[in-house]
């Protein structure tokens, strides 16, 4: 695992990561749903992202070379989040969480696919992110590109990140939202950071 700084991935740090990711998705539709229309609003502990115009599909390749999309996953829910694998507590905590809402929503576990989008692919080969993701749920899924690749899908889910050099090797600082995709596809929700795993099932369940 690759050394880090307190700076780096300090609580203080995290928070502005996410802060500026919330700010880029909220200023779409300047924060309200209702400033411009579309579904009904859900009532959640994340940010509401229904009818919002980003993050309407990715590209990217799994562990055995397989090309996937959000087409792959219609009829469940999808829950996406950006990181690294030798992210040292950001990753880890946010799939750790997905572990526990699968265990919360029972017999609804099987509806929600977790995926796990690197932002590293330099180091994170397919057999890395494979052993990785499989680690927390057998049931997650890694998926990779190429640096352009990478950058351009970060981009298109307003996702924030950049290399920070520690000696020999690097980090990683990336805003740590958890995007969610309805069954047919569309983007409806972003789990904070800091939401509980019962908080994350309450909003999952308005869309199940």
């Amino acid at each position: 695992m690759a050394s880090t700084s307190a700076l780096a991935h300090s609580p203080e740090r995290r928070r502005l990561l996410a802060g500026l990711a919330c700010a880029g998705v909220l200023s779409a539709c300047g924060g309200m749903l209702s400033a411009c229309g579309g579904p009904r609003p859900l009532s959640v502990h994340g940010i509401n992202l229904s009818g919002r115009d980003f993050a309407k599909d990715f590209h990217l390749l799994d562990p055995q070379g397989r090309e996937r999309s959000l087409a792959d996953f219609r009829g469940k829910l999808a829950m996406v989040f950006f990181g690294f694998t030798q992210c040292p507590d950001v990753c880890p905590t946010a799939l750790t969480r997905a572990v526990q809402i699968r265990k919360l929503l029972g017999s609804d576990a099987e509806r929600l696919q977790v995926i796990f989008i690197t932002v590293d692919p330099e180091r994170d080969t397919p057999k890395v992110l494979q052993a990785y993701t499989e680690a927390f749920d057998p049931s997650f899924l890694g998926l990779y590109g190429d640096p352009e690749r990478t950058a351009q899908t970060a981009k298109a889910f307003r996702v924030v990140y950049a290399k920070v050099p520690t000696g020999a090797s690097y980090t990683i600082d990336h805003s740590a939202l958890s995007y969610v995709f309805d069954a047919s596809g569309a983007i409806r929700l972003a789990l904070r950071h800091e939401q509980s795993a019962q908080d994350c099932v309450h909003d999952l369940r308005q869309i199940l």
